[in-house]
């Protein structure tokens, strides 16, 4: 079985506002620019992140760093596009395929929570620092969906079996100093330190010899994965859809949306 291939970005396309791109010292500094709705993956911001992607690497980036606008770093799939959905399932992780499959490295600088679908972003990218405001809740299960997009998979690399059980199967939650200890982030670090210490990493890589760092990367995946990731990703997909095509779904999703905004501070 082979993972699945959304529709590619355009290389050289200036992305949606929705992800703002910056250029510094050979690497890139994409962010999520969506605060108003946390970030909330939708299949505007995924396709404007691939295309973010898309722009950094032909602009020659050696790196990319992945941040996003505060306080909530990603709140997780579009509960609205899981009611009605817009486009095939596998079509809305084009951000999150791009990250994974970017020939660079890739640092994620998780400040604030990462939610659902929200964690896929860092989970696919080579490093995660993490900081002292961050915290990873996976919650799939809650809105009644099955993990996807290789979700699974790139948890249980870096937290084992027992640790991606305890973070889908009983809810259970991690702050970003917990993060660290578990090896899901590779640091935590003060919040007012957190892009620094990402970019500081981004430059060294950026400033090694491209052709070296981009095999040694392919080699790293290919020792590390036990499992073959498009197998994962089948699975899961399949799974998912499964998930998502039960009677009651939506009607489930639209009360967990109601619940959450009913809760929501009213905005002055």
């Amino acid at each position: 079985m082979t993972e699945p291939h959304p529709a590619p970005p355009v290389p050289g396309r200036q992305p949606a506002g929705l992800v703002t791109v910056e250029h510094v010292d050979g690497f890139a500094v994409l962010t999520l620019n969506d605060p108003a709705r946390r970030n909330a993956l939708s299949y505007e911001m995924s396709r404007a992140l691939a295309d973010g992607v898309a722009v950094a690497l032909a602009a020659g980036a050696g790196a990319l760093v992945l941040a996003a606008a505060p306080p909530v770093f990603c709140a997780g799939g579009s509960l609205d596009d899981l009611i009605e959905p817009r486009a095939p399932l596998a079509e809305t992780y084009a951000g999150m395929f791009a990250l994974a499959r970017a020939p660079v490295p890739t640092i994620a600088a998780v400040g604030g929570a990462a939610i659902g679908a929200g964690v896929n972003l860092p989970l696919a990218c080579d490093v995660i620092l993490a900081s002292g405001s961050a915290s990873f809740d996976p919650r799939f299960l809650d809105v009644g969906i099955h993990p996807g997009g290789g979700h699974l998979w790139r948890l249980a690399q870096r937290v084992g079996r027992q640790g991606a059980a305890a973070l889908v199967l009983c809810g259970d939650r991690l702050s970003g100093e917990e993060a660290a200890r578990c090896g899901l982030a590779w640091r935590c670090v003060p919040d007012a330190d957190l892009l620094e210490r990402a970019g500081a990493l981004a430059r060294r890589a950026a400033g090694r010899q491209r052709d070296l760092v981009a095999r040694t990367k392919e080699t790293l995946a290919a020792i590390g994965a036990g499992t073959d990731e498009g197998t994962a990703v089948a699975l899961e997909l399949a799974a998912q859809q499964w998930s998502v095509d039960r009677p009651g779904f939506a009607d489930h999703v639209r009360a967990v949306r109601d619940r959450l905004r009913a809760a929501r501070p009213a905005r002055r």
